[in-house]
C-alpha cells in the first residue's frame, strides 16, 4: 500500500493537490483522516475501522448508525462515500444513502477492498458520475462475490471475485453478434 510513513505522506500531500477525480481507499484514508480534506471529485472507500478514524470515533460506533455516519463522511468530505460492510452505503453530497442488498459474509477477506476500488476507478474513467460509479460499483462487486460464493462462503478470496466481474459486466446473449 501507499503506507503512512514520510514517504507516503508526502506523495499524499501532492497528490490531493490535483484536481483530477480519484478514488481513496486504505492508507490514503488513513492520511486524509489526519490530515482531512474537502472536496467534491472523490469518492472515498472506507470500511467502519476506517470511517471511525474518519471522524474521530470507533468503528463500533459507525456500525451503530451506518446512516448517521455516511452523512458525516459527506457532510465533512464532500464527494461520494461508499461505506462498506453488510449493506455497503453509497452517498454523494449529502443525497439519501442507496443501500446495497448483495454481498455476503465470505467477502470480508483482505483484497476485496482493492477489487471493488478498482471497480468504480474503472467506472469513474469511463465518464460515470461519481455516484454512478459507486453504486454500480458496490453492486456489480457484490454481486459477483455472491457469484462466486455458490461454491462456499469459506476460503472466499479476491480473485475469485476478479474472475466473475467480467461475465457480470458482459452479460452473454443468445448468439454472437453481428
Amino acid at each position: 500500500g501507499l503506507g503512512i510513513d514520510k514517504w507516503g505522506r508526502s506523495l499524499f500531500g501532492e497528490i490531493i493537490k490535483s484536481d483530477l477525480p480519484m478514488v481513496v481507499d486504505a492508507d490514503a484514508l488513513n492520511l486524509l483522516a489526519a490530515s482531512p480534506v474537502r472536496r467534491d471529485n472523490w469518492i472515498l472507500t472506507p470500511h467502519p475501522g476506517e470511517a471511525g478514524r474518519l471522524l474521530g470515533t470507533t468503528a463500533g460506533a459507525i456500525q451503530e448508525d451506518r446512516l448517521s455516519a455516511i452523512d458525516e463522511l459527506s457532510n465533512k468530505y464532500g464527494g461520494t462515500i461508499v461505506l462498506k460492510g453488510a449493506g455497503s452505503l453509497v452517498s454523494s453530497q449529502g443525497g439519501p444513502p442507496w443501500i446495497s442488498s448483495s454481498g455476503n459474509p465470505g467477502m470480508a477477506s483482505p483484497g476485496m477492498g482493492d477489487v471493488l476500488t478498482g471497480v468504480i476507478a474503472a467506472f469513474l474513467a469511463q465518464g460515470m458520475s461519481f455516484e454512478q460509479a459507486g453504486v454500480f460499483g458496490v453492486e456489480i462487486h457484490a454481486r459477483a462475490g455472491d457469484v462466486a460464493s455458490k461454491t462456499g462462503q469459506r476460503g472466499l478470496i479476491a480473485s475469485d471475485v476478479l474472475r466473475e466481474l467480467r461475465p457480470l459486466v458482459n452479460p452473454q446473449t443468445s448468439g454472437p453478434s453481428k
